[in-house]
């Protein structure tokens, strides 16, 4: 791709592990443009960010991952910049180094929208969440994508115009396949070797789960 490239970082309460991310993201895209858009942390992810010198976006009120990741990317893509969107939460830490490979799928011309798909499973409930997901966006698509709530994306600038605003919550991901999918663009998976803080089978994780439950819910129900 000859285009430009914007990095929108999702974060709350990652003042621990985003510098690492900001550092490897710098490394492995020298020159591109990064947001971070900070949803209501409570920690100083917001002054990491600004330590690292990159665009902070903070809504005054809690908006969810992708009211957040919404804001970002319209930054990313204001005034009519050609930029192909990489999408990346702000816990991968060292491992953020392995999304170019997200932008070579793109430029192979393997697809429009790439996620990324861990290549070991770090964590997690007992996978409910995961195949609801998978479920709505068969029941939406027919598509049947592995990794279908990565938030690990990288968009050519088309696609990530089409689909934006992107749903509320933790129904951005599968929204944006749907979305992107029924615009004609295509979904290509790639599996990566990364890390990220996964929610456990604790009473926070079981709550966790439990929004991103609803919120795919609600994704459904917008897009029969």
């Amino acid at each position: 791709m000859s285009v430009e490239i914007g990095i929108a970082v999702t974060a709350r309460n990652e003042a621990d592990r985003l510098p690492a991310t900001l550092a490897a993201l710098a490394e492995a895209f020298p020159g591109a443009a990064v947001v971070v858009a900070d949803d209501g942390s409570r920690d100083g992810t917001s002054d990491v960010a600004y330590r690292a010198e990159d665009e902070v976006i903070r809504p005054h009120r809690h908006v969810g991952k992708g009211g957040a990741a919404t804001l970002a990317v319209e930054l990313l893509l204001s005034g009519g910049v050609d930029r192909a969107v990489v999408l990346c939460d702000g816990d991968l830490g060292a491992s953020a180094r392995e999304l170019p490979k997200l932008v070579g799928a793109l430029d192979r011309g393997e697809g429009d929208l790439a996620v990324a798909a861990f290549s070991q499973r770090v964590g997690g409930g007992f996978g409910i969440a995961l195949g609801s997901a998978r479920r709505v966006i068969r029941w939406l698509t027919g598509l049947e994508p592995a990794a279908p709530i990565s938030g690990q994306r990288a968009l050519r600038p088309e696609v990530a115009r089409a689909v934006l605003p992107f749903a509320p919550g933790f129904g951005m991901e599968i929204g944006m396949t749907v979305d992107a999918h029924r615009a004609g663009y295509r979904l290509v998976e790639v599996e990566l070797d990364l890390e990220h803080r996964a929610s456990g089978r604790t009473a926070r994780g079981f709550v966790h789960r439990a929004r991103q439950l609803l919120a795919f819910a609600r994704v459904y129900a917008s897009r029969r």
